[in-house]
């Protein structure tokens, strides 16, 4: 069988009975192919952008044939492309990041470009889990797309998704009252990809952005996604800098409150999130200068000085660094 042949779509997780309807339905949507497997190695898909039809495809899937459609050796492969997957119900485990997930209900995944992820399903529990999985290139979130994706853009939590760093594979859990919620905006997707009427590709993105919204409502408590995670060190780290980042603080003061030198956090740190101590102090000043500039008419040059930067000049370069515009630019951006 040839390479080809053998890659048709992992991410098709009901790849078979979808695609045939498709195809007699006349939808077009993106797909993913293998592009190599290195020796030994799992195989890496890319997503295959159909002209005129939106960035983005959904899938719903059911564990027992997600576990028949994964490629053999233990069902690993990584992808360049964006992926959400959403569990409905749970069953089995998934690794990601080298670290076993036992899959529950509520579950909600992210996985970055280049990261392997795998079934481990010993005790064959994974095919009783039921979800959906939105998958989309980076140009899908880029900075030419309207509204909510900007801010998107700069989340702490999709940094790998933008910026390809290591260890992107996130783990958060939606809470109980807003599972049907999610359920339905996958349902939505699905039905605006499939039925193609009369400004789909534009609802199609919305839809996307929707999800990505309330993903990034879920990842606000990023020290307690890291204790979730069981990175007892980053969740320190992470809270000094949560109490702290309206203050000049340092790399040394965040080093001191975790009984570190420098230069060893810095390695932990970066190792661990892909970013330095400084880098994500610095996200989570610009995270709330863009919810301050949005949400409240606090002066630009107050906003600046209510999240760290005592001058107005270095709060200014630092914005346009990170998000390509103003802060009085994301400002009319932002706003209606």
């Amino acid at each position: 069988m040839g390479r080809n042949q053998q890659s048709e779509s992992v991410y098709h997780w009901r790849k078979s009975a979808s695609r045939s309807a498709a195809r007699r339905e006349g939808i077009a949507a993106g797909r993913s192919r293998m592009l190599s497997s290195v020796e030994g190695g799992p195989p890496v898909y890319a997503y295959e952008v159909v002209p005129g039809v939106p960035p983005v495809s959904v899938s719903r899937f059911f564990g027992r044939e997600l576990r028949q459609a994964a490629p053999p050796a233990g069902q690993a492969h990584s992808h360049e492309f964006l992926v959400l997957a959403y569990f409905e119900h749970g069953g089995g485990s998934l690794r990601l990041s080298d670290h076993d997930w036992p899959v529950e209900a509520g579950d909600a995944y992210v996985v970055a470009p280049g990261e392997v992820i795998s079934v481990v399903d010993d005790a064959g529990g994974f095919h009783e889990s039921e979800g959906w999985a939105v998958f989309f290139p980076p140009e899908a979130i880029g900075s030419q797309t309207p509204g909510a994706f900007l801010s998107w853009r700069a989340h702490p939590l999709v940094f790998p998704f933008v910026r390809g760093a290591a260890g992107g594979a996130q783990r958060l859990r939606v809470p109980a009252d807003e599972r049907n919620a999610w359920s339905q905006r996958f349902v939505a997707l699905d039905a605006e990809l499939r039925m193609r009427q009369d400004g789909y590709r534009e609802a199609a993105l919305s839809h996307l952005t929707l999800l990505l919204v309330g993903l990034s409502r879920l990842a606000v408590d990023v020290a307690g996604d890291f204790r979730l995670k069981d990175e007892p060190l980053l969740a320190e780290v992470f809270g000094f800098n949560e109490m702290r980042y309206r203050e000049r603080i340092s790399l040394r003061d965040v080093a001191r409150s975790a009984s570190l030198t420098p230069g060893h956090l810095t390695t932990v740190v970066r190792r661990k999130t892909g970013r330095t101590v400084q880098e994500w102090i610095t996200e989570r000043r610009m995270a709330e200068a863009r919810r301050m500039l949005v949400q409240t008419d606090v002066p630009v040059e107050e906003v600046g000085r209510r999240v760290g930067y005592a001058n107005p000049g270095y709060f200014a370069r630092h914005f346009r660094r990170a998000h390509g515009t103003s802060p009085p630019g994301w400002r009319r951006a932002g706003r209606p």
